[in-house]
């Protein structure tokens, strides 16, 4: 059993940025870092499945954004290299989450001289910059709404309102470091901001694309890749139902309880076999065992 245990691990982790490096989620000891284990983010970004579930709706919500998607396709390789993306993307989320206060401030300082290189004009002649605060609220926005929506849906559905419009309000930390402004830190004005975004939002053939990209994407393993095909469609049921019109993706009943079915089997398997996540290795920092 530990034997399965591990393999399991063993291919999960290779999905995340802790086979990047670079950080010691486990020193200095005592550092709760930049939120804490008492934070509602430590809870719902310490859920490795609904994590990834909600990363992939992430970037599908995301693509919908003709300037941001434009930044990505200019300056990203993520077409030939779609698993590296999601090592980098996990890395800075659980880094600025997990990692110690210092660790979690350079990355934030990395992606922000990133973030001076990433500009140009998109296909409709409007100029871009990755460092437009506008431009980062949707980014966030599109984000941790996907983690919320999957962590009650495969996670914790009985997570309170209060906590809900506390993780909003946590997160935005992240956001506003960046260099994003008026950042909705509410469940009532993450809904609002939606709202107010959906005019600027096109499914174009670009967009078309990165679905489909994300869709087929290659896998490690045998293994990753039956659990990323099930993510995958987990992650496009969470897409809020506007979005999933624009792409022309609503299912039926029977495949949405197939879906959730297959998560909520897949799920449990995963968070079992996980045991040295960037979560688990934080939990030592501060002193608490892992649970």
């Amino acid at each position: 059993m530990d034997f399965l245990r591990h393999r399991i691990e063993r291919q999960v982790i290779s999905l995340t940025g802790l086979v990047l490096g670079g950080i010691d989620y486990e020193r200095p000891k005592g550092d709760p870092g930049l939120f804490g284990p008492g934070s509602v983010c430590w809870r719902v970004h310490g859920d490795f499945p609904s994590m990834l579930c909600g990363g992939i709706s992430a970037l599908m919500l995301q693509m919908l954004h003709p300037l941001a998607l434009a930044g990505v396709w200019d300056h990203s390789n993520f077409r030939d290299d779609m698993i590296g993306r999601l090592r980098r993307t996990s890395r800075f989320i659980a880094g600025t989450t997990f990692a110690s206060t210092a660790d979690a401030e350079r990355l934030i300082e990395q992606v922000k001289r990133i973030h001076d290189n990433v500009k140009g004009t998109a296909p409709d002649g409007r100029p871009y910059s990755a460092n437009d605060p506008e431009l980062l609220v949707w980014v966030h926005v599109a984000e941790v709404r996907s983690f919320l929506a999957s962590y009650l849906r495969y996670r914790n559905p009985g997570l309170s309102v209060a906590d809900q419009d506390r993780y909003y309000d946590e997160v935005a930390r992240i956001a506003e470091a960046l260099g994003a402004v008026h950042v909705p830190r509410s469940r009532q004005a993450v809904d609002a901001y939606l709202a107010s975004m959906r005019p600027q939002l096109v499914f174009d053939e670009r967009a078309a694309e990165v679905l489909s990209l994300l869709l087929a994407a290659p896998a490690p393993s045998r293994l990753t890749g039956l659990a990323g095909r099930v993510m995958t469609q987990a992650g496009l049921e969470l897409l809020p139902a506007w979005a999933r019109d624009m792409m022309g993706l609503r299912s039926g009943w029977l495949k949405r309880q197939a879906v959730e079915q297959g998560m909520h089997r897949l799920a449990p398997t995963l968070r079992w076999a996980l045991r040295n996540g960037a979560s688990h290795k934080a939990r030592r920092r501060v002193g608490l065992a892992n649970r």
